[in-house]
C-alpha cells in the first residue's frame, strides 16, 4: 500500500473515530444525561451552555464528513476542546487528558485538511 492510500484510509478512520466520539458526547449533552447536567452545574454558566456545547460538538462532528468542510468541523472541535481542557484545569478538576487527546486528534484532522483553507480563500 502506498503512502497516499495510507493517509487516505488513516484519515477516514481518524475522522470516523473522532466524529463518533463527538456525536456521542454532544448527544449526551443535548439529551440531558445526568452526568452532563452535573458537570455543567459545576461549570457554573447554566444549562444553556450545555446545549450550546452539545450543538457545537454535533455540528463539528457532522462537518468532518461534509466535502470541503472538514477543516471547519475540526476548527470548531479544537476550540471546544481548548475550552474543555481549561475547564478541567481551572474550574471543575478531574483529568483533562481525554479532552487533550481529542484536541490533538482534531488538530491532526485540521492539519490533514489544511488545503481546504487555501481553497476557500480563493
Amino acid at each position: 500500500m502506498d503512502n497516499s492510500k495510507l493517509w487516505t484510509y488513516g484519515g477516514w478512520a481518524l475522522k470516523i473515530v473522532v466524529g463518533l466520539a463527538f456525536l456521542a458526547a454532544g448527544g449526551s449533552k443535548l439529551a440531558g444525561v445526568d452526568d452532563m447536567v452535573m458537570v455543567f452545574d459545576q461549570v457554573g454558566f447554566g444549562q444553556w451552555f450545555r446545549y450550546v456545547t452539545g450543538l457545537i460538538e454535533v455540528a463539528g462532528a457532522v462537518l468532518l464528513f461534509v466535502p470541503g468542510r472538514a477543516i471547519y468541523g475540526a476548527g470548531l472541535l479544537i476550540c471546544t476542546m481548548i475550552g474543555a481542557v481549561l475547564t478541567h484545569l481551572f474550574l471543575i478538576g478531574g483529568s483533562a487528558v481525554p479532552a487533550l487527546v481529542l484536541l490533538i486528534l482534531c488538530a491532526l484532522i485540521a492539519w490533514m485538511h489544511k488545503d481546504q483553507m487555501s481553497a476557500s480563500a480563493a
